[in-house]
């Protein structure tokens, strides 16, 4: 089968009731992200940004995938499908794909403050000041925030170099180093962009826009593949 590689962005979860904060003049859920989503925002207060993410938590364990994240689950039975998400809801696992590449954490983990190898599930929805990991180090959110390195980016960018059709699904293609992925496809690789607010992508060959949310551009795109097959 052909690999076939999705990379997702906010737009696919809004559709199942996450909030984006780029729809919102730079706010998220009503706070400044870089109050919320940055070191300096965790040195200096960690009970907030602990809170945070646990309404975030709490919020991801009740939404349900939408029609996109199903799609994608059944493009397993034609392609090998990888996805590659910049989501941290869980919601493509939740739906029951099988391949997941999280480049910015899991809102359902947490790790440790003293050393980012160790990271474990989060029982029911709260991580609290005072949970500490194996080492006495308090524990923070499984999550990339701004400023920090994506350890997962290299890999992420060695499955595309190797896709034969990229799917861009829900994203702004703003927010680096996952929007410069699209660079490691190859010139002969089709690229699918669905979103109803087409990002700017740079002009090559076997670009296609579909300019649909994704419960609708996707059912579309997947019927236009397998009966391409």
């Amino acid at each position: 089968m052909k690999n076939l590689v999705v990379l997702t962005g906010a737009g696919i979860s809004a559709e199942s009731g996450i909030a984006t904060f780029r729809d919102a003049n730079g706010l998220w859920e009503g706070h400044d992200v870089m109050e919320v989503a940055t070191p300096e925002g965790w040195r200096k207060n960690q009970a907030l940004v602990l809170d945070f993410y646990n309404q975030r938590r709490k919020q991801a364990q009740e939404v349900l995938p939408n029609e996109g994240h199903k799609v994608l689950v059944n493009l397993e039975k034609h392609f090998h499908v990888t996805i590659i998400t910049q989501n941290v809801d869980g919601l493509h696992e939740k739906a029951g794909s099988s391949q997941v590449i999280h480049l910015h954490g899991e809102l359902s983990k947490s790790r440790s403050t003293a050393n980012p190898e160790l990271v474990y599930d989060v029982p029911g929805w709260e991580i609290k000041v005072g949970d500490k990991c194996e080492l006495g180090s308090q524990l923070r959110p499984h999550i990339v925030w701004f400023g920090e390195a994506v350890p997962m980016i290299e890999k992420a960018a060695r499955i595309v170099s190797k896709a034969d059709i990229l799917i861009i699904v829900g994203t702004s293609m703003v927010v680096y180093p996952a929007a410069g992925l699209i660079d490691y496809a190859s010139k002969a690789t089709p690229i699918y962009v669905v979103d109803p607010h087409l990002p700017e992508v740079a002009p090559r060959e076997n670009l296609h826009f579909i300019e649909e949310k994704a419960t609708v551009g996707l059912p579309k795109l997947y019927k236009k593949l397998v009966n391409s097959i």
